[in-house]
């Protein structure tokens, strides 16, 4: 019975790891071709990323689009996330409901509201509003991970500090900052992660005045396909790996996601 499930697993997961296998296989192609197994091998294509200005500055527009709203987003939710931990009463729920809501609505949708708000305002296709707009819609992965931290405090340990003399911003930055320093890294990572690979919001924003990788692959599609657009899905692949690597190697990674420890 063992046996069997693990090759239940084992062939799940080798359905899932597929669709990778073969966009990894097509982006070392020799040639400039939609061929799987890879005619000859070639990591030329993943030069071009950086070689190609075009490439290189859509990729450099993904990162700065990422790293700027991940961090807008943590600076969003780390207040609310402390005050909704301090204020333990029904309506402070409310806050928490708005923080979640526009990663739970589907992404046309959010996408549809900030482009209607974005062009009611007049500021439709400037850089900046992408940045906000991302760090609205992923807002809710710090704010998850940040509430996992506070949860994880012994009240007591405040208290004591209060006890001490200590004022709240001397116990935030003494005691709790510490404490709940590895969720906001957390937080930031993931909201970074899935920014990066984020199409709809940032094509409904600026998509038109700024291109960032995914909506530089979706562009180019329309003039052929080119094994560059495999290489920039497998450099994503590999960015999303090192960053949640780093977190399950460094943290607690079964804990930010959420599991309850034993002495719960």
């Amino acid at each position: 019975m063992t046996a069997l499930r693990r090759f239940f697993f084992l062939a799940v997961g080798l359905f899932l790891a597929l669709p990778l296998i073969v966009v990894a296989g097509v982006s070392i192609n020799e040639k400039q071709t939609l061929a799987f197994p890879p005619q000859g091998f070639s990591l030329s294509w993943y030069g071009e990323i950086f070689a190609n200005d075009e490439w290189r500055s859509a990729l450099l527009a993904s990162l700065t689009l990422a790293a700027t709203s991940a961090a807008l987003a943590l600076l969003v939710a780390l207040p609310l996330a402390w005050f909704l931990w301090r204020r333990v009463a029904p309506w402070a729920n409310i806050f928490q409901l708005l923080g979640v809501a526009p990663f739970t609505l589907p992404p046309v949708i959010t996408a549809l509201g900030l482009l209607t708000f974005w062009a009611t305002s007049g500021f439709y296709g400037q850089p900046w509003t992408a940045v906000i707009s991302h760090a609205i819609f992923f807002v809710t992965l710090p704010l998850v991970t940040l509430s996992l931290g506070f949860s994880a405090i012994d009240r007591s340990l405040v208290e004591a500090a209060a006890t001490m003399g200590a004022d709240d911003r001397t116990i935030f930055r003494t005691v709790i900052f510490p404490l709940i320093l590895p969720y906001m890294v957390s937080g930031y990572a993931f909201a970074f992660v899935l920014s990066l690979n984020e199409y709809i919001v940032a094509y409904m924003t600026v998509g038109f005045t700024m291109e960032t990788l995914p909506i530089k692959i979706f562009n180019a599609l329309r003039y052929g396909y080119t094994p560059t657009m495999a290489s920039v899905t497998v450099f994503f692949l590999a960015i999303a790996a090192l960053v949640f690597g780093a977190i399950a190697r460094f943290g607690d990674l079964p804990k930010l996601l959420g599991a309850m420890t034993s002495d719960r």
